[in-house]
């Protein structure tokens, strides 16, 4: 028997277009992408809505048929393979897919004997992974009865039952609450020191810094950096963003800091400022001091040091789409 790949997946200028329909024009949801992810990896795609992570997951997961390059997951061809891709991987999706005539620890049960495990052991996995979960009090509940952020860890129980090689999570934490978010983080970390490799999309920017081993920024279909979150923000010149809003529009004289060593840029946009800036110390002070001999005071002031939001803002130079 041979030797199982050491990527979990990869893909090769990976392409989905969907074609024109009535007044509806040709969309390319995936434009080329390219993904190498190790076994036992936590990955993630990061973007904002509508940037295609949904569409690349749902052809590594083989519900959606590219329409270019290639994409392999565990060694499998997504396209050729996708059966035997299907006993290999967990999807766990956005919306609550559970079956609501059934209690939490049966749609367990009936996923593990669908991938054929006896009754028995179904219902020995199931209590293992309510157990590990913290679900066990909940396992005779109706799925849609139970609060989001459980549902959502039934849903990751249920995608662990035949032990995956690849658990693909799409959007795990949306719609819940600070807390729940967090307290399913320590959940997936658990996972992941287990030895499970993880592949995650989020347009959650904390969410993947504190997750991902290493993510790959998306937008309109085309990867625009990846790499270790430091990586990133060494690579693609994370600055610290300083952002003033005056009361009445920008002296003129504030462009001028676009010129002085350690500044990258400077966006003015009619009373706000924002300043990237290697070196942030004193910026802020200055930009008040500017504004204050023109006449026009600060009306509020913001320093977002360099992070995974700041890596986007500085390769588009525009904010996350809700």
């Amino acid at each position: 028997m041979s030797a199982p790949p050491e990527s979990a997946v990869t893909t090769a200028d990976l392409k989905k277009t969907y074609p024109a329909s009535g007044p509806r024009p040709e969309v390319h949801a995936v434009r080329g992408i390219d993904l190498d992810v190790p076994r036992g990896e936590f990955f993630g795609l990061l973007g904002p809505n509508g940037a295609g992570k949904s569409t690349t997951i749902g052809m590594l997961t083989t519900l959606v048929v590219p329409t270019g390059g290639s994409a392999r997951v565990c060694g499998l061809d997504v396209v050729r393979d996708a059966v035997e891709i299907k006993r290999r991987i967990g999807v766990v999706s956005q919306n609550n897919t559970l079956d609501n005539e059934l209690t939490a620890a049966e749609n367990l049960e009936f996923r593990g004997r669908f991938f054929g495990l006896s009754g028995r052991d179904a219902r020995r996995r199931a209590d293992e992974l309510m157990e590990l979960f913290g679900l066990t009090e909940h396992r005779g509940g109706n799925p849609f009865e139970i609060s989001g952020g459980q549902a959502k860890r039934v849903m990751i129980c249920r995608a662990l039952m035949h032990g995956p090689e690849v658990l693909f999570l799409d959007e795990p934490t949306a719609g819940l609450d600070p807390q729940t978010r967090t307290n399913l983080w320590e959940v997936l970390r658990g996972l992941q020191a287990a030895g499970q490799t993880i592949v995650l999309t989020t347009h959650y920017m904390e969410e993947a810094e504190a997750l991902c081993d290493k993510v790959a920024v998306v937008d309109h279909g085309t990867i625009l950096a990846s790499g270790t979150v430091d990586e990133l923000k060494s690579t693609a010149g994370a600055d610290t963003i300083i952002t003033v809003s005056y009361d009445a529009p920008a002296p003129r004289e504030i462009t001028s800091l676009a010129d002085r060593r350690g500044i990258s840029k400077v966006e003015v946009n009619d009373g706000q400022v924002r300043v990237f800036a290697a070196e942030a110390e004193g910026v802020l002070g200055e930009l008040v001091t500017i504004g204050a001999s023109a006449g026009i005071g600060v009306t509020d002031a913001t320093q977002l040091r360099p992070s995974l939001e700041t890596v986007f803002l500085t390769i588009t130079g525009r904010e996350y789409r809700e």
